[in-house]
């Protein structure tokens, strides 16, 4: 089905370091493994958007996820008629990006992953993962095959040495650790999607291998907390390089994770990082 909609890009979302099984197959068209389904978008013009999936899978899952009722132009507007001009810049660059409603035990673990590697690695890493520990799929449209994201059980048991051969270093141990911290019930992700982002930071950072960062990339990503602002090495230099570390995310309360998503974007592509 086609969906037309404003501030929604294919490209900009997939490059934005918060999806990590979201992948380019051929020109302006991508695949999608979220919420065990498997499917394909393609960018057919700026506001028009082609997903392989039923006006009942749309309306249940893709609608939701894509953020669709969002609406974006408003936060593109209010940072490009301002004053700051690498925000104004950045917000018109990165004008089609959103934040996605991700499933939160997936970013929990992506985002564990994700420390001290490259957005490549990551996915890399967590195919490794999905291929050992998901379940095998095949698309019914296009007969691909694909692999499932694990469940929190199914991880909760790994060995660590098994993790280790899949390439997750020092990492092994976190993973184990909070699928289990899932599992016993000592976090309820679902239940932090309800509670303030500063709430769910402390609680994150309760569990072994979670720092700030990591902690605010999944509010963002994984809880919906679009006040988040995780700071990572690109956002370091973008704080450092252009606002001498005095820029203040509260100036933009209530959507700093969107702001962020603009500045990570951009930083990026004026260093010359595509991927």
């Amino acid at each position: 089905m086609r969906i037309q909609n404003k501030n929604f890009n294919l490209k900009q979302i997939a490059d934005s370091g918060q999806c990590f099984r979201m992948n380019l197959i051929s020109e302006n068209k991508y695949s999608l493994i979220a919420f065990d389904h498997y499917i394909e978008l393609e960018q057919i013009e700026e506001d028009l958007i082609d997903i392989s999936c039923s006006k009942k899978d749309y309306d249940l899952i893709w609608k939701d996820y894509f953020d669709l009722d969002y609406d974006y132009g408003r936060i593109i507007d209010v940072l490009t008629s301002g004053s700051d001009e690498f925000l104004k810049a950045a917000a018109a660059y990165g004008s089609g990006i959103r934040i996605l409603r991700q499933d939160s035990f997936e970013m929990l673990i992506s985002f564990i992953i994700s420390q001290n590697k490259n957005i490549p690695s990551i996915k890399a890493c967590i195919e490794r993962i999905c291929e050992t520990y998901g379940k095998y799929m095949v698309d019914n449209t296009s007969g691909t095959v694909y692999y499932t994201f694990p469940t929190p059980d199914i991880l909760a048991e790994a060995k660590k040495e098994d993790l280790r051969a899949l390439k997750l270093g020092y990492r092994d141990e976190y993973i184990i650790g909070a699928s289990r911290a899932v599992i016993m019930g000592d976090i309820y992700l679902d239940s932090l999607k309800n509670h303030s982002h500063e709430e769910a930071v402390i609680v994150l950072k309760g569990i072994k291998g979670i720092g700030d960062k990591v902690a605010n990339c999944i509010s963002l990503f994984g809880l919906h907390h679009i006040e988040a602002f995780p700071i990572d090495v690109w956002m370091k230099r973008v704080l450092t390089e252009y606002y001498e570390d005095k820029f203040d995310p509260m100036n933009y309360k209530g959507y700093a994770g969107i702001v962020q998503q603009y500045m990570f974007y951009y930083i990026r592509h004026i260093h010359g990082e595509s991927k």
